[in-house]
């Protein structure tokens, strides 16, 4: 009999993937099993190991109730199997999460369990919508109920008339659609009309959004604004100082969800500086780098080094796959030899400088011809010997245009790019219902891939909102295959480049809005 697994109750936060707990990441990694609710940002769920097993184990909008028998006898076989499970839960598991509920099944059936605590909604959507729970000048009593019941039902778990007579903040969860009977309760039981109330759905995320009223007027003012599940509630005098504290929705990107299509490992680097901006970033890797088909043609030109003129790198990923067959080859970067170094794009160059190379040539375009106009205006080609190191299956106008000017190319490819087929299927299932507002392109190859897996004009006409933004000429002359064009290329061929389009785009048409 294998050794019994253990369940671990993991709160997920409340929906920015930021607000997730150190120990709640490291569990993630670890799982072989994840059962996950819809509330959980599927961003989270690329924490888990690529072999993991991945349950969806909740319920979405139209669905009736889960089984939840269904989904902890599930968690509880997969325990007994040995393995270790992760029940991540929206928010915190013990917070209105039916967390208990599932910690006891669990103590019942004998499976071993550990409760993971999270950042719950009831204070990080206030806060993220510019409202602190608790302030000594304005409440120092904090309560939080849940309002999913009819609040003037015997059966309501809640006494509104109660609440109506104490002081400070109340904060209700799952009350959206019940907000405007609670009001008028609390109305009737002495509470002042014009005590201002917040009600924020889909906090944390791209989709928050606020509508703050009186007792008085909010059921009238969500209904035109038409808020409903998921929201969080505040009504007290705190919500006075949102006008003040509303940090999180004047961040540039704020609003704007982004879909990443770089390969796994390098996706951070786009990711990280779109969400420190107020973007809702999803990975959607849809490549990976393999080694080329043909090994053999590498280890011959690295056999040739001293007889090059030049070398040249037209991508970071082709200066890290050569540099991996290198040091398999060599100890000593001297070894490297004489030649002259070029690189297609700032991106490129800075991977080399990493490597303390000097970078003699970068083109200001990253297009076939201008590279080689840029190399012919450095020196005469006539007769040199190039090496030209990138993907297998790359442009063939390069090299071309190389020859053109008397230089003899060796078209070498160092790595190759294939699918990606350890995706995240919940990102890409809610990339096709739900759409986004940008999706960015970092090569031609993540957009021959992306298409490859989503039909990428299917996909701009099922949601015409939807943005592209290219890093590049060549990003954009692949989009332009399609039929397409970028809304938005980077003037400067770099990741930086390509965030501060985006940015400088979303800011452009809010002014035009706001005039």
């Amino acid at each position: 009999m294998p050794t019994i697994g253990t369940v671990y109750l993991v709160g997920a936060g409340p929906g920015d993937p930021g607000l997730l707990t150190l120990r709640a990441a490291e569990l993630l990694r670890r799982a072989d099993v994840v059962v996950y609710d819809a509330l959980v940002n599927p961003a989270i769920l690329t924490l888990a190991r690529p072999e993991a097993e991945r349950v969806f184990g909740g319920r979405r909008a139209g669905e009736g109730p889960a089984d939840r028998t269904a989904v902890m006898d599930l968690i509880a076989t997969r325990a007994r199997e040995g393995k270790t499970v992760v029940r991540l839960k929206g928010g915190d598991p013990y917070v209105f999460g039916r967390g208990g509920e599932e910690a006891l099944y669990l103590a019942e059936a004998g499976i071993p369990f550990e409760v993971v605590p999270g950042v719950s909604s009831f204070v990080a959507v206030p806060a993220y919508a510019g409202v602190p729970v608790t302030h000594r000048g304005y409440s120092s009593r904090l309560v939080i109920l849940t309002g999913h019941a009819d609040p003037e039902s015997p059966e309501c778990p809640v006494d509104w008339a109660a609440e109506a007579r104490l002081p400070g903040t109340k904060v209700v969860l799952m009350g959206t659609a019940q907000m405007g009977r609670i009001a008028e309760v609390l109305l009737r039981h002495g509470m002042a009309p014009d005590t201002p109330v917040m009600v924020t759905q889909w906090g944390t995320t791209a989709r928050q959004r606020s509508v703050v009223a009186t007792l008085a007027t909010i059921g009238s003012e969500l209904a035109r604004a038409g808020l409903g599940a998921p929201g969080v509630a505040v009504i007290g005098e705190v919500v006075r100082l949102r006008e003040k504290l509303n940090w999180y929705e004047r961040r540039p990107l704020f609003g704007q969800r982004v879909v990443v299509t770089r390969a796994r490992e390098q996706a951070a680097a786009l990711a990280r500086p779109l969400a420190e901006l107020g973007a809702e970033v999803w990975e959607v890797p849809v490549l990976k780098t393999a080694p080329p088909r043909r090994r053999r043609d590498v280890m011959d030109a690295l056999l040739e080094l001293n007889s090059y003129d030049w070398l040249v790198f037209t991508s970071p990923n082709g200066v890290s796959a050569f540099f991996d067959f290198f040091f398999q080859r060599f100890q000593d970067l001297r070894d490297l030899g004489g030649a002259r170094i070029a690189a297609v794009g700032p991106g490129t160059a800075e991977r080399l400088r990493q490597l303390h190379l000097q970078v003699d040539l970068v083109p200001e375009e990253a297009l076939a011809t201008k590279v080689a106009e840029a190399m012919a205006n450095y020196m005469s080609l006539e007769n040199l010997r190039i090496c030209l190191l990138r993907a297998e299956v790359a442009n063939p106008d390069l090299p071309k245009a190389l020859e053109e000017h008397g230089a003899i190319v060796d078209d070498i490819a160092v790595y190759r790019t294939v699918a990606e087929t350890e995706a995240n299927d919940e990102t890409a299932r809610r990339l096709r219902e739900e759409g986004a507002d940008w999706i960015t392109f970092t090569s031609g190859s993540t957009v021959e891939h992306f298409h490859q897996r989503f039909d990428l004009p299917k996909l701009m006409d099922r949601f015409p909102t939807l943005h592209l933004a290219s890093i590049g000429p060549e990003t954009s002359r692949a989009l332009a295959g399609l039929g397409l064009a970028p809304t938005v290329e980077a003037r400067e061929h770099t990741i930086p480049g390509l965030v501060a389009a985006i940015r400088d785009y979303v800011i452009a048409e809010r002014l035009v809005e706001s005039r």
